[in-house]
């Protein structure tokens, strides 16, 4: 914006209008029926005044006229003015605003306004003759004179006052301003750390459903392996054959997760065909009985069929490692308002209330961040239940994650 258009501010323009109302006019009018020595003079220092006052005022960026060689010209004004009508107390009263709009400061101000009080009552008693006072104080301090030194004081004493409170309230909005910006940053910073620790929880849960997962799975066949070579060797190359299958979707895996690629590579088609080519990797390689029900034509988004896989990795995990199963049951069904999934399993069982596993947790926060809920039920000695749900719609930027994974009370 050019600086020389800036606007003039409101208080500023209140103060033209009182000025011209109150300051120019009763003047202009007082020497209507006046002499031309009078009338004219007058008339001319007023506009004077009025011309000076607009260079500087209209002009608040760029003025046509210096303030301080404003207040110069005022001051001036208004003494010869005084000289002229014989009074200007009134003008002056009037003006006074003027000097702490325009003086670089209360110095200024005070300096400038008591000249142009000074030149005021100068001009006043020089009008009024020298000679038609007897020097005394009596005669000196009366009419305009003393409204003049009056106004003067007064309006010392307000400028000053509001200059304290202007000083005080810029003061006050300059530390707010600071502890907004300071507040800005911070925020600004919690949510970066925010972000980051969102995405190092991201990675970890997909590193430990996806990476994790498959070496522990590698380990496991590993050493099935190296036991069974000499007596079982078919059944050995079999489990080298998911060994190099397993490290090679890990290192898919990988790539997916360092890459712009997701790792969605598995979850290709329908969510009943993915879930079938895991459970039949995991019956290959651990021998257990599993029996599932899965539609085919159920149909689901990428996230929730992701989603719907993770959990079922997640799950046969655990039964490898903890239940002591011989059976798994996978169901995987619609219902009115969304995708159920069971998982269950005839193992051991454990503590629901004590369990603590990162795995657990990874699941719950998986599925409530699209809106679902994860139910496990176990007790020590029945088994495991493992019951997902997943709306079919679903606002995952909606949903908040709480901290500790939702379970069920233990069955009887």
């Amino acid at each position: 914006m050019d600086p020389s258009r800036q606007s003039i501010p409101v208080p500023h323009r209140w103060n033209a209008v009182v000025w011209v109302l109150f300051g120019l006019v009763p003047p202009a009018l007082a020497v209507v029926d006046e002499g031309a020595w009078t009338k004219y003079p007058t008339y001319g220092l007023l506009c004077t005044v009025t011309f000076a006052y607009a260079a500087v005022a209209m002009f608040p960026g760029r003025p046509l006229l210096r303030p301080g060689a404003y207040l110069v010209v005022l001051a001036v004004g208004l003494g010869a003015i005084s000289y002229v009508m014989g009074s200007g107390a009134a003008l002056f009263i009037v003006s006074l605003p003027h000097f702490w709009i325009y003086a670089a400061g209360p110095a200024g101000a005070l300096w400038s306004s008591g000249a142009a009080a000074a030149l005021t009552v100068l001009g006043t008693l020089a009008g009024r003759g020298f000679d038609d006072v007897d020097g005394s104080v009596g005669e000196l301090l009366t009419g305009n004179v003393v409204f003049t030194l009056v106004g003067f004081a007064v309006g010392a004493g307000v400028g000053l006052l509001v200059h304290r409170i202007t000083a005080q309230s810029e003061s006050r909005a300059l530390r707010l301003t600071e502890e907004l910006v300071d507040t800005r940053a911070a925020l600004a910073e919690a949510h970066r750390r925010q972000g980051a620790n969102d995405e190092r929880e991201r990675m970890a849960r997909e590193i430990h459903d996806t990476l994790a997962q498959g070496f522990a799975s590698i380990i496991v066949l590993a050493e099935a392996a190296r036991a069974g070579i000499g007596e079982q060797p078919a059944r050995s190359a079999q489990q080298l054959t998911s060994i190099e299958q397993t490290a090679r979707e890990n290192l898919a895996e990988a790539r997916a997760l360092v890459g712009s690629t997701p790792p969605d590579g598995a979850v290709q088609g329908s969510v009943a065909g993915a879930l079938r080519r895991t459970l039949d990797r995991f019956a290959e390689d651990t021998g257990l009985t599993v029996e599932a029900e899965l539609p085919d034509g159920l149909e689901c988004d990428q996230q929730t069929r992701i989603a719907l896989l993770r959990c079922t990795q997640e799950s046969l995990a655990n039964v490898r490692k903890h239940a002591g199963a011989s059976t798994v049951v996978v169901i995987l069904s619609p219902g009115p308002d969304g995708i159920e999934l069971e998982i269950t399993d005839d193992g051991q069982g454990f503590d629901v209330g004590a369990a603590r596993g990162f795995g657990l947790d990874g699941m719950h926060k998986r599925l409530a961040e699209l809106g679902g809920e994860l139910t496990v039920t176990s007790s020590l000695g029945d088994g495991t239940r493992i019951l997902a749900f997943l709306p079919l719609a679903h606002d995952a930027h909606a949903v908040q994650v709480p901290h500790a994974a939702h379970v069920a009370e233990e069955s009887a």
